[in-house]
């Protein structure tokens, strides 16, 4: 295996802190891996201009390319594209049902900013009923809503369409 391949091999294992059932990768947030006279390139676009960890994002990478023996490490911020929750993989869409969280569905295009509540079509992550409640649009942190599933009666978080 090449060098690249195994420092793309290892920045894809790195998790989210966050979302520690997710992978950069699987997130979508780590966008390329490339290597130039030594020195790793790694190029990440965070959920969002705000987002409180983006500085552990970086130094997670950072720290995890080191211990894989790549002494050189360039992170870069790419904010062109933004972020989209599209961008969140399949494996990753699981693993956020399987620890109790809603993933969120395909982001509107255009994005159109409503200053009045939003409407999701969602599912309970544990029961599967339709039936859910909104009760706050802000949860743990700025990209998750809360909500209740009017069937089995237990509240979950809902990863936000960005």
């Amino acid at each position: 295996m090449s060098a690249l391949d195994r420092a793309r091999r290892v920045a894809a294992e790195v998790v989210d802190p966050e979302l520690p059932m997710l992978t950069l990768q699987d997130l979508g947030v780590l966008r390329s891996v490339e290597m130039e006279d030594g020195v790793v390139a790694v190029a990440i676009t965070p959920t969002y201009l705000g987002c409180p960890a983006l500085a552990t994002m970086r130094d997670d990478l950072v720290h995890r390319l080191q211990e894989a023996g790549f002494p050189s490490i360039g992170v870069r911020i790419e904010l062109d594209p933004p972020w989209s929750s599209d961008w969140i993989s399949e494996r990753g869409r699981l693993a956020l049902k399987q620890h109790g969280l809603s993933a969120p569905g395909a982001a509107p295009r255009p994005l159109v900013l409503n200053l009045g509540p939003t409407r999701r079509n969602l599912t309970c992550p544990r029961c599967g009923s339709g039936r859910t409640t909104v009760t706050s649009e802000f949860g743990a942190t700025a990209c998750k809503a809360l909500y209740r599933c009017d069937e089995c009666r237990e509240p979950f978080e809902h990863l936000k369409e960005i």
